[in-house]
């Protein structure tokens, strides 16, 4: 042991540890949590009337209209297409190929429609294209004669762990003039594909015959997105529509018979929870509003479809859901928390690198935190920092007309990196196997404003990550804006 025994010396090193106490309190607080106090307000939060022209009919007698395409198979080398016939069934064909008006293959697919209360929908067409081949453009067209609309799509480069690919992440959209607004500056992202994670139409927010209309008013207000890039969806409370005064006690009715997942490719069963791989990324797609505590059939496919997961090909994992499972927003407070008991080892576990959510409409960011040491006899009872744990994002923000969630809980917690009541989107572009651009979006008085960003370092290919000592706000996996240039 050396002992310092220099008077000059033993007087400076008080001196160094006071220095480094003060820097490190300085470090430490630039990670501190952020609750920004905008408030975007400009728009009203009621829906647009329905003689706007975002919803306008296609012109031409039974012309195909509300068309929105999903993945169709587990690895992106299909697609399901949907569209809505107003008048009678038509044609159930959709015409495709690799040149614009020049179709070279012929898929055939199914029709059905539904009644809800005194409503009657239209002629739901659902088919699928498969034996697509990878980063393709394809063109299609559906209808038949003088009526017929024709539309394109690309398909994802080939699984491989370097695949770069941009992924949009909208939540509780609406048919507003704020979710307008998302809609518009989503267009600009550049994005390849939405992940949706729940509350699409806000139907249920009417009664009677008025929740089919709005429910066909939503699809006419998203095909000019939804027809050309596909979007992975999941269901939030407002798709269940139990309505015991309506007679009306299926829950998902409505949503099930309009939006098909391709559930089977994953060996879910059922269209409420499943799992795709798109690029370099495995995503997870779970329902809030089913039964997922152990031995439901939910539980058991998701342990099973995490063993899948091989991080070697598909480095990046993902898992959406609508009820956000860490959330300091007094809205739906802690709603997310017996699925967060039911699955948090499993997501820490298996190091998930993002968690998306919505239900709360504002826009919140946590470090990588877990509480996964709590039973019910003893262990720590609150998050802590935990470099195998996943990001959670809420991104409820995407318009609808319930409005803003602007109360957020005070003080702000721990595992709480930024949060704001503002309307918007998010975007996760992976640039290879090892990093990805987060962003989300502000919807600032009709424009788009990048407010929040990050890099995400991938959880599987980032394991030299030095493991930071368990200390208020640090950031384990992700860095601040400020040192994307040095990046």
């Amino acid at each position: 042991m050396i002992v310092l025994k220099d008077k000059k010396m033993g007087s400076i090193i008080p001196q160094f540890l006071l220095i480094g106490f003060i820097l490190f309190n300085f470090l430490d607080n630039i990670h501190a949590g952020v609750t920004s106090s905008f408030i975007r307000s400009e728009w009203p939060s009621v829906d647009i009337p329905l003689d706007n022209e975002v919803f306008a009919v296609p012109s031409g007698y039974n012309a195909p209209e509300q068309v929105h395409i999903t993945q169709g198979d587990y690895d992106g080398k299909a697609v399901i297409v949907i569209w809505v016939t107003p008048d009678e069934p038509g044609s159930n064909q959709v015409k495709y190929g690799k040149a614009e008006k020049k179709y070279d293959f012929t898929a055939e697919g199914t029709v059905k429609n539904y009644t809800f209360y005194d409503y009657t929908s239209g002629y739901i067409h659902e088919c699928l294209i498969n034996d697509l081949e990878y980063d393709a453009k394809y063109f299609y067209e559906i209808g038949e004669g003088e009526s017929a609309r024709s539309f394109w799509f690309q398909t994802p480069p080939k699984i491989d762990p370097n695949a770069s690919y941009k992924f949009g992440i909208i939540g509780d959209l609406g048919q507003t003039y704020n979710s307008l607004s998302t809609l518009e500056h989503y267009i600009q992202s550049g994005a390849q594909t939405v992940l949706h994670v729940g509350d699409l139409s806000y139907a249920d927010r009417y009664k009677y015959h008025d929740m089919g209309v709005r429910w066909d008013s939503y699809g006419r207000f998203v095909e000019k997105i939804q027809a050309y890039q596909p979007w992975i969806w999941t269901v939030g409370n407002h798709e269940i529509e139990y309505m015991p005064y309506m007679n009306e006690v299926v829950p998902f009715k409505q949503y099930l018979y309009r939006y098909p997942t391709p559930y089977a490719a994953s060996e879910s069963s059922s269209p409420l929870w499943y799992a795709i791989r798109r690029a370099s990324a495995h995503i997870i797609v779970l329902s809030s509003y089913s039964p997922f505590v152990k031995y439901t059939p939910q539980y058991k496919w998701l342990e099973a479809e995490f063993k899948k997961v091989d991080r070697k090909i598909t480095p990046w994992l993902i898992v959406i859901m609508h009820a956000p499972i860490y959330n300091s927003n007094s809205a739906h407070y802690m709603e997310g928390e017996s699925m967060r008991a039911a699955f948090e080892s499993w997501f820490v576990q298996y190091k998930v690198d993002v968690i998306f959510a919505g239900h709360v409409h504002a826009y919140e960011r946590s470090y990588r935190i877990s509480n996964i040491q709590y039973n019910i006899t003893g262990g720590v009872s609150y998050p802590v920092p935990d470099k195998s744990a996943p990001v959670y994002i809420t991104v409820g923000d995407g318009g609808n007309q319930e409005g803003l969630a602007s109360r957020f809980n005070d003080p702000q917690p721990d595992y709480s990196a930024f949060r704001e009541a503002s309307y918007g989107h998010s975007t996760l572009e992976i640039m290879n196997k090892t990093h990805a651009f987060y962003h989300w979006n502000r919807n600032d008085d009709g424009k788009k404003v990048a407010t929040d960003s990050f890099v995400l370092k991938n959880q599987y290919w980032n394991k030299s990550l030095r493991r930071r000592k368990l200390k208020k706000n640090y950031l384990h996996a992700t860095v601040p804006t400020r040192q994307l240039d040095n990046l």
